[in-house]
């Protein structure tokens, strides 16, 4: 350790600073210095930018207990060690511009963590565990190869700000749509082809932006009073990986692959499956313990998990669906929003509904 760093190190350990600054140090090894001797309990906010780390300490939550902010962009890291879930007063964690391909599971005890950017890593999955951050506000996993997001993260409940842009998602979690702070989605540059039914369903969610999702042609109708970012959209053909489409004129749109089937006006009457799954859902919706009576053997898995979340809400009536939809398109180019794009968007908002009645019901400008 070179000498101007020991002596910086040094003096706020002895002056009890609650804030230290290593950033382009060219550091190789986190300074041993700093967790000497009972390490640093007074410091709060500790910065380690454009560094060479490869790695962090086990000790890390012994020795700088009261740790409130990590930073970490720009390094070489590779690994988070378990021992990152002992900061259990952190709230801000930036690792963002390193090597990582895995996030260890134990991230999900840092119960105070509020933010969490992990942009430009190699990672391509990360741990149901995220769930657990219940006080998570912001999440940026952009820059990354992941091909899907948890549906865990529907558990993080104080979520604001979602940002996963250029990955390889196909689809999101339906779970998504039920979180009941987010206020911006930004997916742009994936592989998305459609979109849940639901996003956009709760009135906090105003920001959303798919932007170069190049086969994605459809969004809920939902999103048609929000902000959303949609250029390139709608600009490359659907692959033969699309299980299900909507066709209405020349257009294709791809439905989500748990739908089971599409309703028609020759079709007034939803299927057997649909109208059981609306009758056990209304069935334990009123009763006194509601749905945590049933158990997993009661039914198959994939028809329980979707008693719990459907795969959408009737964008007329609300009523829940589970297999079946009826959908009704709106070219984007003939809403009055159509002047801001001098016919250069191939976009339609998808109205999904419960019948046939609620289709004919249904008026997106209403």
């Amino acid at each position: 350790m070179n000498m101007d760093l020991w002596k910086t190190i040094s003096v706020a350990k002895k002056e009890k600073h609650r804030n230290l600054y290593l950033n382009y140090k060219n550091l190789r090894k986190f300074p041993h210095e700093l967790l000497k001797d009972g390490g640093s309990h007074h410091l709060e906010h500790l910065y380690m930018k454009m560094n060479s780390l490869t790695t962090l300490p086990e000790n890390l939550g012994q020795k700088l207990p009261n740790l409130i902010e990590l930073y970490l962009h720009s390094n070489n890291i590779e690994v988070i060690p378990g021992a990152i879930g002992t900061l259990v007063k952190l709230q801000s964690l930036d690792l963002s511009n390193n090597a990582l391909a895995i996030i260890c599971p134990e991230i999900g005890q840092l119960k105070s963590l509020r933010h969490l950017r992990l942009t430009n890593n190699q990672l391509r999955f990360l741990p149901s565990e995220i769930g657990d951050l219940r006080e998570l506000q912001t999440l940026d996993v952009s820059a990354n190869c992941l091909t899907v997001l948890p549906e865990s993260l529907h558990l993080c409940v104080s979520l604001e700000y979602l940002a996963a842009d250029r990955n390889q998602l196909k689809d999101l979690p339906r779970q998504l749509c039920t979180l009941p702070n987010l206020k911006e989605l930004s997916v742009t540059s994936n592989k998305l082809k459609c979109l849940p039914q639901d996003l956009g369903r709760y009135a906090e969610l105003q920001y959303v932006y798919v932007d170069n999702n190049f086969q994605l042609y459809g969004l809920p109708s939902y999103l048609y009073t929000k902000v959303v970012g949609h250029s390139g959209c709608g600009s490359s053909a659907h692959d033969e990986e699309v299980k299900l489409l909507f066709t209405y004129r020349q257009m294709s749109i791809a439905l989500p692959d748990e739908i089971l089937g599409i309703g028609t006006e020759n079709d007034p009457v939803p299927t057997l499956q649909e109208m059981v799954m609306r009758t056990i859902y209304r069935f334990f919706r009123i009763s006194e313990k509601g749905l945590d009576i049933l158990s997993p053997i009661s039914l198959p898995r994939n028809l329980y998990k979707l008693l719990f979340y459907p795969l959408g809400h009737c964008h007329h009536c609300s009523r829940p669906m589970f297999t079946i939809v009826y959908p009704k398109c709106y070219p984007l180019m003939e809403t009055p929003m159509a002047a801001l794009y001098n016919g250069r968007t191939k976009i339609s908002f998808v109205a999904y509904c419960c019948s046939i009645k609620c289709l004919q019901l249904f008026d997106l400008l209403s």
